[in-house]
C-alpha cells in the first residue's frame, strides 16, 4: 500500500450492456409495453466510480487502491473476476457483505436515443465510514469518493455520516475529491436537502467535480426544469461555482457533457499535491475531443480519472484539463467506461498528434479562447498575458 497514490472508494456495481444494433437498425426500439424486442449478447463490465473512475487511473498507469463493497452473491463473484482481470491487487480493499446484495445496473443504451439505466444500489446503501480502513491505505495521497447521492448511510441524516468520512480521511492527510451520480426523482435521495448537505461536506473537499446538471438537479434549480435543459448556460457557471467555492472546496469541475469540461480554482489552500502556485484563482472550460462514439457509461468518471492523474503529478491546470477530456474521449470510443483507456503516454502523444476538438455551442462571448493551450480563459481567471 506505501506506493498507492490514489485512493478511489464508494459506489460499484456490475453494469450489464444489452446490444441493440441487431438487423440492422439505426434507430431506439419501441420499447413499448408486451413487446419482444430481439438483442445481442451482453456485455459485462465493473461499473460506478470504484470501478470507473479506479480501473481507468489503472491503465492511465497510476497506482490506486478500490475500496467498494458487494455482496457475497454471484454477481459480486463476477464484479472480483472482472477486477481480478486488470490486477489481483485491486481485489484488497473490495468488502464482502454477507448481508447484502451486489449493486447491478442494465444500461438501455440503443442507438439514437439517450440512454436508460435500470440500477438497484444493494451492499452500496450501506456503506458508511467505518468500511474504510485508513490505517491499510495510509500510503495514499489522494481520497476520491464517488456517488454518495446514490449511497443510502451516506446521504441520509442530512450526509453526517459522509462528512464522518470526509473528516476522518482528511485528518489523514488526504487530499479529497468528491463526484456526485444523478438521483432518482422517485428515490428517497430526491428528498433530500443537497445544497444543504452539501454545505456541511465540502469544507473537508478539496476537489468537487459532479456534472452541470447533476448539480442542478441537487437544488440549485427546479430538477423539472433542470432535467428538461438542453443546452448548457455558459453565464450559469461562474455563479455557481462562486458559490461552491465559498463552501471550502479549491477546485469545482464541472462535467459538461459534449461541452467539455469546466474548472474554476480558488486560493488552493492545502490541496497538497499541487505544488505551483499557478493552479490558484483560475477558470477554464477545456473542448472535448471528437471521437466516433461507441457508449457514453463512464465518461464523466474516466474524465475524473485524467483530471486526478494530473492533479497528483502536479502538471500545469490547462495540460491536466485537456488531459482530463482526452481520457472521457478515449472512454467514448468503447461501450463500457474503460475499455477504452490506454496507457496515459499514449494519450498524450494522441493529443500532441493533432487530435480534432468538438464545437462549442455555448455563447462564450465573454471568454478567451487561448490558441496555444486550445482552452476557453474564464472572466475570473487570473492568469496574465491570456492570448
Amino acid at each position: 500500500m506505501s506506493r498507492i497514490e490514489i485512493v478511489v472508494a464508494g459506489h460499484v456495481c456490475l453494469d450489464i450492456f444489452p446490444a441493440f444494433n441487431m438487423h440492422g437498425s439505426t434507430g431506439p426500439p419501441d420499447l413499448k409495453p408486451g413487446a419482444l424486442i430481439t438483442v445481442g449478447p451482453i456485455h459485462l463490465s465493473t461499473g460506478g466510480a470504484v470501478a470507473n473512475t479506479g480501473l481507468a487511473l489503472h491503465r492511465l498507469d497510476v497506482a490506486v487502491a478500490l475500496v467498494g463493497k458487494i455482496g457475497r452473491d454471484r454477481i459480486g463473484s463476477i464484479v472480483l473476476d472482472l477486477l481480478r482481470d486488470h490486477d489481483p491487487g485491486l481485489m484488497d480493499g473490495m468488502i464482502e457483505s454477507g448481508s447484502d446484495a451486489t449493486s447491478y445496473s442494465v444500461i438501455l443504451e440503443p442507438p439514437g436515443a439517450d440512454r436508460t439505466i435500470l440500477h438497484h444500489p444493494g451492499a452500496n446503501d450501506t456503506f458508511g465510514a467505518d468500511d474504510v480502513d485508513l490505517e491499510a491505505l495510509a500510503g495514499g495521497r489522494l481520497f476520491h469518493l464517488g456517488y454518495p447521492t446514490v449511497m443510502k448511510r451516506l446521504y441520509e441524516n442530512g450526509g453526517r455520516e459522509l462528512e464522518t468520512l470526509l473528516c476522518r480521511v482528511k485528518e489523514r492527510g488526504f487530499t479529497t475529491s468528491l463526484d456526485l451520480a444523478a438521483v432518482d426523482p422517485r428515490s428517497p435521495a430526491a428528498a433530500v436537502d443537497w445544497p444543504g448537505v452539501l454545505e456541511r461536506v465540502l469544507p473537508h473537499v478539496d476537489v468537487f467535480m459532479p456534472s452541470y446538471k447533476e448539480i442542478l438537479c441537487m437544488g440549485f434549480r427546479d430538477r423539472s426544469a433542470a432535467m428538461e435543459e438542453t443546452k448548457i448556460d455558459a453565464g450559469v457557471l461562474t455563479p455557481l461555482a462562486d458559490r461552491l467555492l465559498g463552501w471550502g472546496v479549491s477546485i469545482v469541475g464541472l462535467k459538461l457533457g459534449d461541452q467539455g469540461l469546466y474548472l474554476r480554482t480558488g486560493a488552493m489552500g492545502d490541496c497538497a499535491p499541487v505544488a505551483a502556485r499557478s493552479w490558484a484563482h483560475r477558470e477554464l472550460i477545456a473542448p472535448c475531443f471528437k471521437v466516433r462514439e461507441a457508449g457514453t457509461v463512464g465518461s464523466g468518471d474516466c474524465t475524473i480519472a485524467g483530471f486526478l492523474a494530473g492533479l497528483v503529478r502536479g502538471i500545469p491546470l490547462e495540460e491536466a484539463a485537456t488531459q482530463a477530456v482526452a481520457v472521457g474521449a478515449c472512454s467514448v470510443e468503447q461501450v463500457d467506461g474503460v475499455g477504452g483507456i490506454p496507457p496515459l503516454a499514449e494519450v498524450q502523444r494522441r493529443i500532441q498528434a493533432g487530435w480534432e476538438r468538438r464545437p462549442q455551442s455555448m455563447n462564450l462571448s465573454n471568454w478567451r479562447w487561448m490558441e496555444r493551450e486550445n482552452i476557453w480563459s474564464g472572466p475570473r481567471d487570473s492568469r496574465e498575458g491570456k492570448s
